[in-house]
């Protein structure tokens, strides 16, 4: 296998073009083998394998700077910076993570999780290296659909005209822009021949030596401009003060390190457009890009997850959920920021397509877009995972709940999510959320409640947001579960001496708990929060008249969250009630699986009853 021969960036060079065919089939082999053990992201890293390869021969991996946006498709570079024998830990717990990260390797550049960040950090890298007087590349490779964040504009914006700076536009969704065919094809060539690169230099420098040479100068830009404009499918981003070279397929090495080498050349900013296909190399991800986007382990011959879950997943319950109160009411209308899958809304948009709206990876677009959708009369359900939501946190507050507008939020993967690791974990929402005045957060114990807490959204008149958990309806206490009212929790259980008040999917690890305690001789009472803001002020009074100890579990960090909102109402009513609080350390959590992460950063359900009897005293 000619991968076997490279263990170390720069092993790469050592390898003849002839086999470079060869050693692309070889990652191939090496990512959908793993990927199909341990789950990931297997479409957008086939479809880079040649890129990557094309990067690596022309850059010098270690000096040079190459930042992955999103980072999904960063496999082959991991491969080829000395981890592939360590590659079948992918996401496991102590494993390599599924994305870049910088305390994992020198090679990774910087840490990359959420799209549309890259090009801010290119740009960083680049003036740091000139305010230094280094000589080094910086490269940024963004794909199309992290392209469309806001964040990627504002980057442009800011790059300087004279500082080196390659970026790659991977366009693996969309055909190649409509302006092929004979003339584009022709001045295309031209453009990026090493003759008309050289010559254009080598005209600019001499007419700039001549008297008047400058305003000449101008006036050819402006006409060659005017005829670009007409043929040139990069114009819009030559517009923005980049050079733009391509389109090339990201499939063809010789092309690619060629038009690497112009790049290189280069004096500025240059954008090098490339056409890929995901899933390149897997049949099954080639015909189902989307599928294979993120995928749980899988059998190869024929793309089926090797374990089926039982049951439906909490976003199944809201899609069929979400759709029955759409038939009945036709001011509901759904936004995802490039996740209708992942969120649920997938089925919704295919039925209501007028009613269903993907703002692409623009999150902070999606909030105030919806907050103009409720201003005018609608019921709009934004569905965004946690993380993500993150990034939207002004919006929130500024377009949202300072007008108080009817906008329901629904976090998805709010909790522990498990093998995407560290920048995924969706543990600080509560805390970020209950934080804003006039927000309204509710979080179900099973997927029954989930479907009473959208039919009390429905007509709210508010901002108001339900947090909802990776994973499938644990359904228990079903038969508990009765119609929302505003502020109140639910006694699921009575105990003495101790109380457990879970919140979300805090209330199953609380029960787990009061299982161990009763083993162990202590009756513990049991009390479904459903609301994280506003706490129940009431059912707490009357907790902290009855019982000597509280105890909160919430799935989300200690620091702003559930539990210190029940902490300090209890110490300002009743002070001599003991309240403890179990949530997830003060820590960014790495990749693993869940129940591990759950039980190694805090919600150990023995650890916490320990903890509980000690205290008991």
């Amino acid at each position: 296998m000619i991968l076997d021969r490279i263990n170390n960036p720069g092993d790469i060079r050592n390898i003849p073009p002839e086999k470079y065919g060869e050693l692309a089939d070889d990652i191939r082999k090496c990512i959908i083998k793993n990927v199909a053990e341990n789950g990931g992201h297997l479409s957008s890293s086939l479809g880079v394998v040649e890129l990557t390869i094309a990067l690596h021969l022309n850059f010098n991996i270690g000096k040079d700077k190459i930042l992955w946006d999103v980072g999904h498709q960063s496999y082959a570079h991991k491969i080829l910076t000395g981890r592939r024998d360590q590659f079948n830990t992918l996401r496991q717990e102590g494993g390599i993570s599924g994305f870049p990260l910088m305390s994992e390797s020198p090679y990774d550049d910087f840490g990359m999780g959420h799209a549309s960040t890259a090009l801010s950090a290119a740009i960083g890298y680049a003036t740091a290296r000139d305010l230094k007087g280094e000589d080094n590349y910086v490269v940024a490779v963004i794909g199309d659909g992290a392209a469309t964040g806001g964040m990627v504009f504002e980057a442009i914006n800011n790059i300087h005209k004279d500082s080196n700076l390659i970026i790659i536009l991977n366009d693996n969704e969309m055909s190649i822009s409509p302006n092929v065919g004979g003339m584009s094809n022709v001045l295309n060539n031209i453009r990026t021949g090493h003759k008309y690169t050289n010559l254009k230099y080598s005209i600019k420098d001499k007419l700039s030596r001549i008297p008047d040479g400058d305003r000449v100068i101008s006036r050819i830009g402006r006409t060659k401009d005017s005829i670009k404009t007409l043929f040139v499918p990069g114009m819009l981003f030559e517009d923005m003060g980049l050079t733009y070279l391509g389109p090339v397929d990201g499939h063809d090495i010789d092309k690619m390190s060629k038009m690497l080498l112009i790049a290189k050349r280069v004096q500025g900013a240059v954008l090098l457009h490339i056409h890929t296909k995901k899933g390149k190399g897997y049949p099954l991800a080639e015909k189902h890009p989307s599928y294979f986007h993120g995928v749980a382990p899988f059998n190869i011959e024929n793309g089926r997850p090797k374990e089926v879950s039982e049951g439906q997943t909490y976003s199944e319950v809201f899609s069929d959920k979400f759709i029955n109160m759409a038939e009945n009411d036709d001011k509901i209308l759904g936004i995802s920021a490039a996740m209708a899958d992942g969120t649920g809304l997938k089925r919704f948009a295919k039925r209501f397509p007028d009613r269903f709206f993907d703002v692409g990876i623009a999150e902070e677009h999606a909030v105030t877009f919806a907050a103009g959708l409720a201003a005018g009369g609608f019921k709009p359900y934004v569905a965004i995972y946690s993380t993500f939501l993150q990034r939207a946190f002004d919006q929130i507050l500024h377009d949202v709940c300072i007008q108080n507008l009817p906008v329901r939020f629904i976090i998805e993967r709010g909790g522990i999510v498990g093998p995407d690791g560290i920048t995924h974990q969706g543990i600080f929402d509560l805390s970020y959320m209950s934080i804003i005045p006039n927000m309204t957060i509710m979080a179900p114990m099973n997927g029954k409640e989930l479907d009473e807490m959208l039919d009390y959204s429905r007509d709210y008149e508010g901002p108001i947001a339900i947090r909802i958990p990776k994973g499938t309806d644990t359904c228990i206490y079903e038969d508990a579960v009765k119609p929302i009212e505003y502020a109140r929790s639910c006694v699921l259980r009575k105990g003495e001496r101790v109380v457990l008040i879970g919140i979300g999917s805090g209330t199953a690890i609380a029960d787990k708990i009061i299982n161990i305690l009763s083993e162990k001789g202590i009756t513990a009472g049991l009390v479904n929060a459903r609301f994280a803001k506003p706490i129940d002020k009431e059912l707490i009074g009357k907790l902290s008249d009855e019982y000597d100890i509280i105890a909160t579990v919430e799935e989300n960090v200690l620091s702003g969250g559930f539990g210190e909102h029940v902490l300090s109402y209890v110490n300002d009513i009743n002070p001599n009630v003991k309240v403890l609080n179990f949530a997830l350390k003060d820590e960014f959590i790495p990749h693993g699986k869940c129940e591990q992460l759950l039980n190694e950063y805090g919600l150990n359900p023995s650890d916490i009853a320990d903890k509980i009897i000690k205290t008991l005293g």
